[in-house]
């Protein structure tokens, strides 16, 4: 970090080519992960199947006006996040690598680095070499942690994750008198809003008070050009910056008005009722402070990192953990906030005031949380963590050279861009060697999903059982006994992808899509996707024909799963739970997710998901699963 005088002096740009190279190199892992997925089949399930439906529409005259399904209201009637700019971001990617699963992810990693672009062009801008490097480091230090398979994949709530921080620095900017970082700001505040609506408070209450110092430093300045003949001409209307920012505003959310005004109801309205008037209570205030220093917990978030990667996640699981660490950081802050008023360091403390507003901000996103405290509706709060980290290490040097200016060369610049650039190298090199091994999302699902796509295809067109070949439309149904029917959302777009004509019941409307919805069309014959105990009972109906199976489990992992059967019995039954026995062979992931169960019992059904169950495809007559 720089002092004032330092900051002028190092506004100096340097090339292109070092900010490209920068850009590149910190992205480095996941390039090279994207790379080494190309050559691994991948058949993408559930909400990435559905994400790729509205990227093949974008275009279209069914280009998405709205965000992802979510688990806002109950089907038919399903809510989504609020707007479609992640699906409009990937479309351009998508088609330029071939429009397969995989060009997906490629898509995805090219919308990453215009996040790294931004944040690495926004530090340069504002504190030159160490404000590149420092960024540098925090973006590959944010990699490690949340990991590559998260950071490739285009499911909603992990896009974000880096826009975030392209938010914190953006705000940042702005506070210390950057006006024109309200166009960046607004531009990554709607995309992480529209995207994953749990960013909707933070960002939105972000971009809303750096807009508001904006103004008021613009009211100020016309109060004081009324006071002072020498001011210089009082502005007759808001800075440029705000009506810029007001343009773009608006129309990066045009599409969910468009949808608010065609439909009844609009999309907004469903998210007004729902979380205006939630199914469950939310969990409060005490536990979103507590939920809130559980991210700040350097030790086991942030230390752990020297020893392993994806820390982020695997501290998520764990919601209940000791908050101690995270007290501790958060009384350093403080303290740090205090130290940078008391020496004046007015940049320092901007940033301070950037993460004091954000903490407000998610300890009230935190508390409105409702039902499961799943780990990806907080997952952004590690970008947070890690920018308060860098505030608190600013602060330490600030003061150093504030009050000891005869060693002040032992944090002079160079040392410090010198620190951050190490910082880089190290995480990123360690990242790249592990790039090679990234596996896809939910590579379990996929892989049995895989031995069932072929010989389905092969079977309707051949016009097996009720097939009558290409020309005929499908519907798919599913008994999923243990994965809620993720993997036949995968099957109807790899149906669609092999040219056929693929669809559900109009039940399934909102996350499947309006026009892959049936709706009066006449039905050829039904599909009929099965795992676990409904495999027995489909192959005992002779309306049907079944035409591809798979088995994901070993013989040993078979035994296993029938092991953690009786435990999971054992476990239940001793919880007074007798009446969800009945779950582990009809709904296993539905047993997963109740609130009543306890730890062990939630562990046990989630080994017994990823070990999976047999599963089979049928072809019936329509109307054979009505």
């Amino acid at each position: 970090m720089t002092t004032t005088g330092e900051e002028v002096a190092n506004r100096r740009l340097p090339s292109p080519a070092v900010i490209a190279l920068t850009v590149v190199g910190v992205a480095l892992p996941m390039i090279v992960a994207v790379i080494a997925l190309a050559g691994r089949r991948w058949y993408p399930v559930l909400d990435l199947a559905m994400t790729e439906f509205r990227i093949r529409d974008v275009g279209t005259r069914q280009t998405p006006l709205i965000g992802l399904p979510g688990r806002i209201g109950e089907l038919p009637e399903q809510g989504s996040h609020p707007g479609p700019l992640s699906f409009w971001a990937l479309t351009p990617g998508y088609r330029l690598f071939g429009s397969s699963a995989w060009a997906m992810e490629a898509a995805t990693v090219t919308v990453q680095l215009v996040w790294v672009s931004m944040a690495l062009w926004i530090g340069h801008r504002r504190l030159g070499m160490v404000g590149l490097a420092t960024v540098a480091a925090t973006i590959a230090i944010l990699i490690r942690g949340y990991g590559l398979t998260t950071l490739i994949q285009p499911w909603n709530p992990y896009m974000p994750l880096l826009a975030w921080l392209v938010i914190l620095l953006a705000t940042w900017a702005v506070f210390c008198g950057d006006h024109a970082m309200l166009v960046p700001l607004v531009i990554a505040a709607s995309f992480a809003a529209q995207t994953h609506i749990p960013y909707l408070l933070m960002a939105g209450g972000l971009g809303l008070i750096a807009i508001g110092v904006v103004l008021v430093r613009w009211w100020r300045g016309r109060t004081d050009s009324d006071t002072d003949a020498d001011a210089g001409p009082n502005p007759a209307r808001p800075p440029t910056a705000v009506l810029a920012t007001v343009g773009v505003f608006v129309l990066l959310w045009l599409a969910p008005l468009v949808d608010q005004i065609r439909r009844d109801p609009g999309n907004i309205k469903r998210l007004l009722d729902h979380f205006g008037s939630p199914s469950e209570e939310p969990i409060g205030t005490a536990a979103g402070f507590r939920l809130l220093l559980r991210h700040l917990d350097v030790v086991n978030g942030f230390g752990k990192l020297l020893t392993g990667n994806s820390r982020f996640l695997q501290a998520g699981f764990d919601p209940d953990g000791p908050i101690w660490a995270g007290a501790i950081v958060l009384v350093l802050w403080v303290g740090s906030a205090v130290v940078s008023r008391r020496i004046g360091h007015r940049p320092l403390q901007q940033l301070h005031l950037v993460v004091g507003i954000t903490l407000l901000l998610s300890l009230a996103s935190m508390s409105r949380i409702f039902g499961l405290r799943w780990f990806y509706l907080t997952l952004w709060a590690w970008t947070t963590t890690a920018v308060l980290l860098v505030a608190i290490a600013w602060t330490a040097v600030a003061w150093w050279r504030a009050h000891r200016p005869e060693h002040a060369t032992i944090v002079s610049q160079r040392h410090l861009v010198g620190v951050a650039s190490a910082t880089a190298v190290i995480c990123t090199v360690s990242m790249v060697a592990l790039a090679p091994s990234t596996e896809h999302p939910e590579e379990h699902l996929s892989d049995t999903l895989g031995e069932l796509v072929e010989p389905t295809i092969a079977a309707l067109t051949a016009g097996v059982g009720e097939a009558t070949g290409p020309d005929g439309t499908y519907v798919v149904e599913w008994d999923d006994a243990y994965f809620f029917g993720s993997q036949a959302f995968g099957l109807v777009s790899e149906l669609e992808r092999a040219g056929l004509d693929a669809r559900t019941y109009d039940y399934w409307t909102v996350p499947i899509t309006p026009t892959r919805a049936i709706a009066g069309d006449p039905i050829t014959a039904e599909v009929i996707f099965a795992t676990g105990g409904f495999v027995d009972q489909w192959r005992a109906d002779d309306r049907v024909v079944e035409v591809a199976f798979s088995e994901p489990r070993s013989d040993a992992e078979q035994a296993d799963y029938d092991d953690l059967t009786n435990q999971l019995i054992a476990a239940l039954e001793a919880d007074g739970l007798d009446d969800l026995v009945p779950l582990i062979d009809t709904n296993l992931f539905g047993l997963n997710v109740d609130l009543r169960i306890s730890n062990e019992a939630r562990t046990i059904s989630g080994q017994m998901i990823r070990l999976g169950q047999q599963t089979a495809v049928f072809i019936g007559p329509p109307g054979v699963t009505q």
